[in-house]
């Protein structure tokens, strides 16, 4: 069973498909080129990790995240420009590595885009390290953008 956090400002909770509506309107609104209904439809599918973060009430970021083999990975984490430096990310990927510790996972992994600065200061803070480069891994308006590779160790 998924765990869930709840205060009066914050509530995260498993994704359900009824949730697609609004995560597909944060996703389009956030991201260029943004994952498609079905990539969620997908991800839960399968049973990967999924969550929504509402703030007083007001649909406001999600993350999803697959584990397997002794290892996760951070596919998506994603809050709503109006939410963000909140707090909410930094509680979905909280909430997410605590899954992955409760899975014995060892390793978590993520990629992040060299220009979003604010998500690479949230997981070197969440204890992430960059341990490598995907070269041209992401779509941009002008061609390609590189991907940092990061990883957070859960266990020695």
């Amino acid at each position: 069973m998924s765990a869930v956090v709840r205060t009066p400002e914050l509530w995260i909770r498993p994704m359900v498909v009824d949730d697609l509506e609004q995560v597909m309107r944060i996703e389009l609104a956030m991201y260029p080129f943004p994952w498609t209904r079905r990539i969620f439809e997908d991800c839960l599918r399968i049973g990967y990790r999924c969550h929504v973060g509402e703030v007083e009430g007001n649909f406001a970021g999600y993350g999803v995240m697959s584990t397997g083999a002794g290892e996760a990975h951070v596919l998506n984490l994603c809050v709503a420009g109006e939410f963000q430096r909140r707090g909410l990310g930094r509680e979905i990927l909280s909430l997410l590595l605590d899954e992955a510790d409760k899975l014995e996972v060892r390793d978590v992994f993520l990629e992040v885009r060299p220009s979003n600065a604010g998500a690479i200061m949230l997981y070197e803070q969440m204890g992430f390290n960059q341990v490598g480069l995907r070269k041209n891994y992401y779509p941009t308006v002008d061609g390609r953008e590189d991907a940092i590779i990061f990883a957070a160790s859960l266990r020695l």
